[in-house]
Parts: structure tokens; sequence; C-alpha cells
């Protein structure tokens, strides 16, 4: 978000009175449940799906975004569509990669200020608008098949740790998580051995095994396939 965008938001929340901000926060129930509700009703009928997350910044000649357009075709061959954040970069990347290969090609895009458009390989009546990141990051674990994670930012961590967790905690089912690029994930995953896991015991080493690391495409759709193939499970269709 743009410096522009923080300081609209900052004003319009030092604007509001608290018996204002009490009023609204009520009435936001109703917000979140038809929002809940419309995407609980696009999403039942796609199929299964795997969610692709990384950064919005990675431009058409970045090895990051072709990686994305590959990782999601090669899905599409094996009976999977793609949901994704539907913003540009790594999200518009691998929307591209579905349609490609006539898949279903997902957007769950978040409505900001001073922010870009949903990209234009998303199908068109398959995009989401949402003004609640909480609800969206919902759909992202509920529909999906596996998570593969590409070089991001903040969002993408967020998005990740969100998946680690919900599956460390047995709140939601075991499901692949694929972090893609060793050079870039080194660093995170060096950390969380050394300080979290080592030091401070505040992971378990076992909870390394939540998640996979891979260069290539083929590894990552590989390793989804072996995922249910292991646990003779199928994608939920």
């Amino acid at each position: 978000m743009t410096k522009e965008g923080r300081d609209k938001i900052n004003q319009k929340f030092e604007q509001r009175t608290w018996n204002e901000i009490i009023t609204k926060d009520s009435w936001m129930v109703f917000r979140v449940m038809s929002e809940m509700v419309t995407a609980f009703d696009h999403l039942a009928k796609i199929g299964p799906c795997v969610s692709i997350f990384g950064s919005a910044r990675k431009q058409p000649d970045d090895p990051s975004y072709k990686l994305a357009e590959e990782i999601a075709y090669q899905l599409t061959t094996q009976g999977y569509g793609v949901i994704t954040g539907g913003g540009p970069g790594i999200m518009e990347a691998a929307n591209k990669g579905a349609q490609l290969g006539n898949a279903p090609s997902v957007g769950l895009h978040i409505d900001l200020p001073a922010e870009q458009a949903s990209n234009q390989y998303i199908d068109r009546d398959k995009i989401i608008v949402f003004d609640y990141f909480f609800v969206r990051k919902l759909m992202f674990v509920k529909y999906a098949q596996g998570f593969i994670v590409l070089p991001g930012g903040f969002g993408t961590l967020d998005e990740l740790f969100e998946a680690l967790t919900l599956i460390q905690t047995n709140k939601v089912a075991r499901l692949p998580i694929i972090l893609v690029g060793r050079e870039f994930w080194a660093g995170l995953i060096d950390w969380i051995e050394e300080v979290m896991i080592k030091k401070e015991q505040t992971v378990s080493s076992s909870d390394l095994e939540l998640f996979k690391v891979v260069d290539t495409a083929e590894e990552a759709v590989k390793t989804i396939d072996l995922f249910y193939s292991k646990y003779l499970l199928k994608p939920n269709i």
C-alpha cells in the first residue's frame, strides 16, 4: 500500500468518535456474513484447486513470474485449478498459467486504497472482491487442495504462516505446503531451525515436516501428487 493510501485510512479512523465506532462495528457483522455467503456460493462450484501465493511486484520477465506460470499450467494437467489473490505479479502469472491450461482460474481480490485492479487472467465468473482480509484468508484455506508459495513480501509470509498454523494446530486437515525457491527461503528456514527450534524452543523440529522446499515446477506439482498418493487421498472434487 502506498503512503497516500495509509494516510487516507488513518485520517478516516481519526475522524470517528467512539460511539460511531461501536455502531459501525455492530453493523459490520452483517457485511462480513454477506461476504462469506457470496464467497461460499461461488467457490463451492470451482472443483479442486491449489492456492498460489507470491509477490505482486514481480514483472513478466522475472524468473519467479515465469516459474509461477509454469507451475500453474502443470497443475492444470493434473486436474487442478488455481486460486490466487487476484492481483499482479506472481498472482497474475499463476492465473495466466491456469487459463492456458483451460482450468479454473480464481482470483480472491482485496479492495485496498490506491491499489491495482484484478489481473486479466482470472475467469470473469471467478473474481470475488473482498473488503475483509480475514474472510479472504479463510477462502484461501477452505477451498484449497494445497499451497504453493513463491518469493513474496509480508502478505505472502502472512498467508504462509496462516496455513502452517492452522495445520500445526489441527484446525484444518493436513494439506501439502510447497515453498518454491531454495535460495529465497534458505534464510528463513535457517532462522526457524537455529532460533525458534534450537535456541528458543518455540516450535518443534517436527514442524519442519509441514512444508517442503523445491526449485522447479515439476518438483512442486509432483509433491502435491505424492502427498495425495501417500495418504491414499484424492483431491476434494
